[in-house]
């Protein structure tokens, strides 16, 4: 179902879905069929195989992720976690100052606002599912947890294994 203020126009193998957060467009494969009726989207194979039938359960998703994105959006939480371990907002991006020589500064892709919240939470919020995850793991990439004291850059409410330490000597 599309939801009241999504707009969705298909032009060949082309879809564009506008809401009130932006507009995503799309290339669906050649071996799908796409339609909007009755205020939804049905997507088809063209061929029953085994291939195509991957790529039409994937390009659902995407569809359904476009949908979401300019009706909702999507958002995830990162938490740094170390003593002296911060980030600050300057602009759109965002310098972190974790344990490197120097800090990072962390350029927004276009279409992703970054928010900092304590200097110890950064939020990743925007319309592309894709976008959001990719930045996600971008900045978790700088400083990822290590399993000894569990210090870096995790996800919001991601559990680490923890390690034991050395053993003192007899």
């Amino acid at each position: 179902m599309i939801p009241k203020g999504v707009e969705v126009k298909v032009q060949g193998q082309k879809i564009e879905v506008k809401g009130a957060k932006g507009i995503l467009c799309r290339d669906i494969d050649d071996g799908i069929n796409i339609a909007v009726e009755n205020g939804s989207v049905h997507l088809t194979p063209k061929v029953e195989n085994d291939t195509v039938k991957a790529i039409w359960g994937l390009n659902r998703v995407l569809v359904q992720n476009m949908v979401t994105g300019v009706s909702v959006g999507y958002r995830k939480d990162l938490e740094i976690v170390g003593v002296g371990y911060k980030a600050e907002l300057k602009g759109g991006d965002v310098n972190l100052a974790v344990g490197l020589s120097m800090q990072v500064l962390y350029r927004a892709p276009e279409g992703i606002k970054l928010g900092v919240e304590n200097q110890v939470k950064i939020s990743i919020e925007g319309i592309d599912k894709e976008k959001v995850g990719q930045t996600a793991a971008e900045i978790r990439h700088i400083r990822p947890p290590e399993p000894y004291k569990g210090k870096g850059i995790r996800y919001a409410g991601e559990n680490l294994r923890r390690k034991a330490g050395k053993t003192a000597g007899k």
